[in-house]
């Protein structure tokens, strides 16, 4: 009798066990990756890891008159600068603007600064470009720079699984052909262009469509999505542009 209950005893702790096991990786599945959404510009909503990380919140100016303002609330905001298209604070959730290392619910953030244009910043002054890990990837987010990266910003930067880059040119943000550069040097797995028109042309706006860019990126996949798209961890060591409307 006494046998009999050992082994069921045992039989329902090695049950308890593969069980728990099974949550934790199950879990771990459904951990990694990121859900992501475009409000247009170069605001992101990128959620997963238990996170909620919103990029470059803006007010209806500028390239951006006409589209619906970000109001949302997240955990982290990035933001490339504060100027009103790229880091208005009409979001709810923890703005950061400045360079510095950041450690926020679990997750790190480093932002870098840059000069905004192609004069050393003296005429817009710097950005911040942003990089961190979520849902088991690696970002980079270069909305809001117009300058080549140095060497030092190269190595700090790395090669990141996504990079988020400001395609549509004017004297704040890189052109199709400075873009493709960039990411021609980093390498990226994904690469999501932001910051363009992306349909008739808009008063007191000096960027272009997308189209410069992707010639400059000829050869290169390009996928087009809808405003929100999944992405997994198991990326394909070739890069691919994640067009999104």
């Amino acid at each position: 009798m006494l046998s009999h209950f050992r082994t069921l005893s045992f039989l329902y702790r090695t049950v308890l066990l593969l069980c728990a096991v099974t949550l934790a990786a199950t879990s771990e599945v459904m951990a990694g990756g990121v859900r992501i959404t475009s409000y247009g510009h170069s605001s992101l909503l990128i959620k997963g890891g238990g996170h909620a990380v919103l990029l470059n919140p803006f007010k209806a100016v500028g390239c951006a008159a006409g589209l619906p303002e970000p109001r949302l609330r997240a955990n982290v905001i990035l933001a490339s600068s504060e100027l009103a298209d790229e880091g208005a604070r009409i979001a709810k959730g923890t703005f950061l603007v400045n360079p510095g290392s950041y450690r926020l619910r679990g997750l790190t953030f480093e932002g870098i600064s840059a000069p905004h244009d192609r004069f050393g910043g003296r005429r817009f002054g710097l950005a911040t470009l942003w990089q961190w890990n979520q849902g088991g990837l690696r970002f980079v987010h270069l909305g809001g720079v117009a300058a080549p990266l140095t060497p030092v910003q190269k190595v700090l930067i790395g090669r990141p699984d996504v990079l988020i880059i400001g395609v549509g040119g004017g004297a704040k943000v890189y052109n199709g052909l400075e873009a493709a550069a960039v990411v021609k040097e980093l390498k990226p797995r994904r690469v999501i262009p932001v910051q363009y028109l992306r349909g008739l042309p808009v008063p007191d706006c000096d960027q272009t469509g997308i189209q410069p860019f992707l010639d400059a990126m000829a050869g290169t996949q390009v996928k087009k999505l809808g405003k929100s798209f999944t992405l997994s961890t198991s990326l394909p060591a070739e890069t691919i542009i994640n067009l999104m409307r």
